[in-house]
């Protein structure tokens, strides 16, 4: 795996919670594995905003479908 070296700025308090937690050898694992989360966290969010959208864009057309289906679901259950 390649890797890429930052040069980033980040709050004092910050910097200075990760020093009490983190050893230096560390910190870019740490900070990796952090970033990794996050953005796994927002693509699931993306990606469950887009599901909800797409299904109320076909809501509607789901419920013509599903109304012309109605007589053929029922068909039958008078046997029962």
């Amino acid at each position: 795996m390649s890797v890429v070296r930052l040069n980033i700025t980040l709050p004092d308090d910050l910097a200075q919670k990760l020093d009490e937690i983190v050893k230096t050898k560390e910190k870019s694992r740490f900070i990796a594995e952090t970033l990794r989360q996050r953005i796994e966290k927002i693509q699931h969010e993306q990606l469950q905003k887009a599901l909800e959208e797409g299904y109320k864009a076909r809501r509607e057309e789901s419920h013509f479908v599903a109304k012309d289906f109605e007589a053929i679901d029922l068909e039958g259950w008078n046997e029962y």
